[in-house]
């Protein structure tokens, strides 16, 4: 390897592991923090489920499998390869699975509606993580003092309040700042659990699936219900492929494998080994794997971290606010550009604040993390299951896979998709509506202005003027041409804006000057300069 090379590696090295740094601050903060409640519900909550041997390494066996099918497998090593010109998320996916001439589109108004349907539930997830993420983490001052219990909704709300604030920074410095705050934290979970582990190894037994389903067995209609709660540990999956295009598909995936998923697994075991040997420790197993003098600084800890949980699902309803637009399925709004050199970091102030006041709304609402849990899961597993069917589209249309292959993979995800989405169906009566609601309201929204721009779309057509015979009609009329630069938009390079031809038909004026200006929005991040205007030279004082 050559001098100039090697001396390109550093730099390259140094950005890929601040991509790393930046991802474990933004794409795993969502995933990262269901320590702080998944294994509580699983056996509290609604389910009361018996705590014994049997059933403790049960569930820590439907957790391990669950981590490693839906996000090791599903996500990181299957849909994360759906790559939309460096975006991801379920919208990216719509696109990619249309992107396929006349033969396919017969399908297409499905595949539009699983997308639209998909992104929608999303922004209703994007609502319920804040707040169930920091009421938890909040929640935990009660084992301090019970006295705090009248603050954790006016401190939720304020710290929520200041993440929504914090987010023009834009994703780069926000993953800059959470990013060793996370590090931090999953070496925290990774001790946690370590710590209780070699108390109880005996837990390590449950990486076997004989337990997972040796737990089905035991419990019949009562384990098919706790798999609702199960789910709680995957529910940050969705999120890994809708920020992709923050930071890319391989920082993602090695931050998973290297770091966040061994630091998961043990905390969830160690957490699992404290129950069995301390029943009790049931009410908050988290917090009671920590020694007593630092249950203080782990609260602290805690909500530094569930705040930055929030982050992903803010970050994602960016990303998919952006391509909602690009599709022309969403009003163009203000999209600030936060970076220089990825193009998929972004803020987008609309949707920040209108997040920020249904997140507030919920706080106030339920009040409590485990009222918020029976709303939790359900919008999350639907988009789940629209991945899956989208991904076998684009397996099928894009990366020519057979029938058979992507069938086989498909219906594998399916099944753990849909049980999961079986289960949490069980929550919508108890706040599972909430999700529901939000989404097929973004739903028609979007179903409404998309038709609404078809029609626009087509009376405008039916006027349009190509830009020579406007020059034609110009010979013919002789209008007046008045003093000055007039500058029309267009999207139609070979047409008369429509502006432009009713001034000239109800005015019968041109100005001297005329400007037709033609926006392009462009893949990269930043276009070269020479790259950045191009002028034609049109007859009679216009210029394109």
């Amino acid at each position: 390897m050559t001098a100039s090379a090697l001396a390109d590696v550093a730099p390259r090295r140094r950005q890929f592991l601040l991509l790393c740094l930046g991802a474990l601050g933004v794409v795993y903060g969502d995933i990262g923090t269901s320590p702080l409640y998944a294994l509580r519900e699983c056996f509290g909550g609604e389910h009361h489920l018996r705590v014994d041997g049997a059933n403790v390494l049960g569930i820590l066996s439907l957790v391990f499998w669950a981590l490693a099918l839906v996000v090791s497998s599903k996500y990181l090593a299957y849909v994360l390869r759906a790559d939309n010109r460096g975006e991801g998320g379920v919208l990216a996916l719509m696109a990619l699975a249309m992107e396929r001439g006349a033969a396919s589109r017969a399908k297409s108004p499905i595949v539009i509606a699983l997308g639209l349907f998909g992104a929608a539930l999303l922004y209703g997830d994007g609502m319920i993580t804040p707040a169930i993420s920091v009421l938890s983490a909040v929640e935990g001052l009660e084992l301090v003092t019970p006295a705090a219990a009248q603050w954790v909704v006016p401190l939720t709300v304020i710290i929520l309040v200041a993440l929504f604030v914090a987010q023009r920074a834009g994703t780069a410095r926000v993953g800059a700042v959470f990013g060793p705050i996370m590090l931090v934290w999953f070496a925290t979970l990774a001790l946690l659990g370590a710590r209780a582990i070699l108390r109880h190894p005996s837990v390590l037994a449950a990486l076997s699936p004989h337990y997972a389903v040796a737990f089905f067995v035991a419990n019949g209609w009562l384990g098919f219900l706790v798999l609702g709660s199960v789910f709680l540990v995957v529910t940050g999956g969705e999120a890994l492929y809708a920020d992709m295009g923050h930071f890319g598909r391989s920082p993602i995936r090695r931050t998973w494998l290297v770091l966040v998923w061994p630091a998961l697994l043990l905390n969830y075991f160690g957490q699992g080994a404290l129950i069995l040997s301390s029943p009790a420790a049931l009410a908050n197993p988290f917090y009671r794997s920590a020694p007593s003098w630092a249950v203080v600084p782990l609260v602290v800890l805690s909500t530094a971290a569930t705040v930055i949980a929030s982050q992903a699902m803010i970050t994602g309803a960016f990303s998919l606010t952006r391509q909602a637009m690009m599709l022309g399925f969403w009003p163009r709004v203000r999209i600030l550009h936060t970076s220089s050199s990825q193009i998929g970091q972004i803020y987008v102030p609309s949707t920040n604040w209108l997040l920020m006041l249904a997140t507030v709304a919920l706080v106030l609402g339920f009040r409590s993390s485990a009222a918020l849990a029976s709303a939790y899961g359900i919008a999350v597993t639907t988009t789940m299951v629209i991945t899956a069917l989208l991904a076998h589209v684009v397996a099928r249309r894009r990366w020519g896979w057979s029938p058979w292959s992507a069938l086989g993979v498909t219906a594998a995800f399916l099944v753990v998709d849909l049980a999961f989405l079986g289960a949490n169906a069980t929550k919508v009566a108890k706040g599972g509506w909430f999700p529901l609601l939000v989404a097929a309201l973004v739903f028609t929204a979007m179903t409404t202005w998309k038709r609404g721009r078809e029609v626009l779309g087509e009376r405008i057509r039916a006027q349009v003027v190509p830009i020579e015979d406007f020059f034609e009609l110009m010979h013919t009329e002789r209008p007046e041409r008045v003093p000055g630069t007039a500058v029309f938009m267009t999207s139609n390079l070979g047409a008369a804006p429509p502006a432009l031809m009713s001034n000239f038909l109800n005015n019968r004026v041109v100005h001297e000057q005329i400007v037709l200006l033609t926006i392009v929005v462009t893949e990269r991040a930043r276009e070269p300069e020479e790259h950045r205007i191009e002028i034609d030279d049109l007859p009679l004082g216009f210029t394109r």
